[in-house]
């Protein structure tokens, strides 16, 4: 195992360390492409100086849209050896919201692959992914850029929405997503430890610090990476079968789709030494069915996208037979990673009492782009994250998520916030008021449920106010269902009570997140 010392500090500086250390080993495999370490530090560079021949310089923003690709792997890379800032766009959203995040991103290029290619905000240089992008790159030097890249740069923006529904850019820095391993390292946590040449996954969306954030560890850590343009439970499990897979990550709901898939049955899991689930919590029966079926180490890991992902894991003794008091519990904070139960006003709570869960690591995020008030609202002076999420700590700091402060939805492992389903909703002429809410969902965890108030005299049914909110937001946005009421509950002030709405459907759930 490689020392804490010995590790690079940035990620262009890990991929040059491995380039020289396992220059033919494979780095990227998509399909029938197979890229080794020494290619892909030549790529790397060659995207480097292609960005700098556009005259764009340290710190600039490119954006991404696109799925899951080598290509799109290799040009995050270079990004990050140029000292410029990756933005890859959920491929998912509606048009609207990726162009609202380019107009706020403001990229210097933008980097799309040809089916989302029309856009109504775009800057001064767009090339396509593909073809175009191949004789792009290979029309540039390989040699190594003259620019100095720090840890403590950003080198990653990822837009989550925010309360209001306007996208935030999260900054991450290269200390942020590399530090992980060597604070790991050090302490011995080799559960969650890859060793070069070990074969991982993508499959998870690009967009998402569990998409491109794992091309990210996959290259620090120097393993091969295997792409999958997106989630297919067939292709997964055939992936782990032929690449003898030891470690891979999957968000609950994948997990019940691989296990639902008929390959599932007869599938070969037995390479698999770690399975690492999050992003949203899972059901104790998905997990129970998941342990006995792959037969592996299970490792639960919470997080969010402004800690670059995990920084508390359940470790695989924790998901043994016994332990099932456990087993509900998010884990333990990760090497670094320090946590606290605090009231509204920052002071910290005792064990076993509910509150903000707070965290401060070196994986915290530098702050939100172009918003100081929201990044001065979210982490304090001295490193605090506040997370929205209620918890508490038990005496043997295990944290146990038991609600959201903040109304966020979590469906299959999506954010979404009420206030942007509201808007889209809102629009629609027949609607006079309207409610989101999340409801307990048997697979996608939680779903998205609208609570109508229709004008006097109005008329319109779930099907007209679910295909209306499609055409302005991203399909897992959109209510499933939608229920029809006199009049919303509000407090004296005018504040919908959304909890006296969802109380009914999570009746019975010990939390109020499923």
């Amino acid at each position: 195992m490689t020392g804490k010392s010995e590790l690079p500090a940035t990620f262009g500086a890990a991929l040059a360390h491995h380039a020289r250390e396992r220059p033919a080993q494979v780095a990227l495999r998509h399909g029938d492409h197979v890229t080794d370490y020494a290619t892909l530090d030549a790529h790397a560079s060659q995207i480097a100086n292609g960005l700098r021949a556009l005259g764009l310089t340290k710190g600039d923003r490119i954006a991404y849209v696109g799925k899951n690709s080598d290509q799109a792997v290799e040009l995050a890379l270079g990004v990050a050896r140029a000292g410029m800032v990756f933005v890859p766009v959920i491929w998912r959203l509606a048009p609207a919201e990726v162009d609202a995040i380019l107009e706020d991103a403001a990229p210097g290029a933008l980097f799309v692959e040809p089916a989302f290619a029309a856009r109504a905000v775009a800057p001064e240089h767009v090339v396509a992914m593909g073809d175009d992008f191949a004789a792009w790159r290979d029309a540039q030097p390989d040699t190594m850029p003259d620019v100095a890249v720090d840890e403590r740069d950003v080198v990653l923006q990822l837009y989550t929405s925010g309360t209001t529904g306007k996208p935030k850019g999260v900054m991450l820095t290269h200390a942020n997503g590399i530090r992980s391993r060597a604070n790991q390292i050090a302490a011995g946590v080799e559960w969650l430890l890859a060793e070069p040449g070990d074969a991982a996954i993508l499959a998870m969306p690009y967009g998402h610090i569990g998409g491109v954030g794992v091309a990210f560890g996959a290259v620090n850590s120097g393993q091969e990476l295997i792409v999958h343009a997106e989630y297919d439970a067939a292709q997964v499990i055939a992936t782990v079968a032929e690449h003898r897979v030891k470690r891979l990550f999957l968000v609950p709901a994948a997990i019940g789709l691989l296990l639902a898939h008929p390959d599932a049955a007869d599938a070969d899991f037995s390479s698999i030494l770690t399975l690492s689930y999050g992003a949203s919590p899972i059901p104790l029966p998905l997990l129970q069915q998941a342990v006995e079926r792959i037969g592996c180490g299970f490792v639960q890991v919470y997080g969010m996208t402004e800690t670059w992902g995990s920084v508390v894991a359940l470790p695989p003794e924790d998901h043994l037979p016994g332990r099932e008091a456990k087993m509900t519990a998010a884990g333990k904070a990760l090497p670094g990673v320090e946590l606290r139960i605090q009231d509204e006003e920052g002071r910290v709570l005792p064990p076993g009492t509910i509150g903000e869960v707070a965290i401060r690591s070196p994986n915290n995020m530098a702050g939100y782009w172009a918003r100081p008030e929201e990044t001065a609202r979210t982490l304090s002076a001295d490193n605090w994250l506040r997370t929205g999420d209620a918890g508490l700590l038990d005496e043997e700091g295990y944290l146990f998520i038991q609600d959201r402060i903040k109304d966020m939805i979590i469906t299959g492992a999506e954010n979404v916030y009420p206030a942007e389903v509201e808007s889209a909703i809102y629009s629609h002429p027949a609607v006079a008021d309207v409610a989101v809410i999340g409801v307990p969902d048997p697979k996608w965890g939680e779903a998205v449920k609208a609570v109508v108030v229709l004008h006097a005299g109005a008329e319109a049914d779930a099907a007209a106010i679910i295909a209306h909110a499609r055409t302005r937001i991203a399909g897992f946005k959109c209510p499933k269902t939608v229920d029809f009421i006199a009049a919303l509950p509000r407090n004296p002030s005018g504040k919908i009570l959304r909890r006296a709405l969802r109380e009914p459907f999570w009746a019975g759930h010990e939390r109020r997140v499923n």
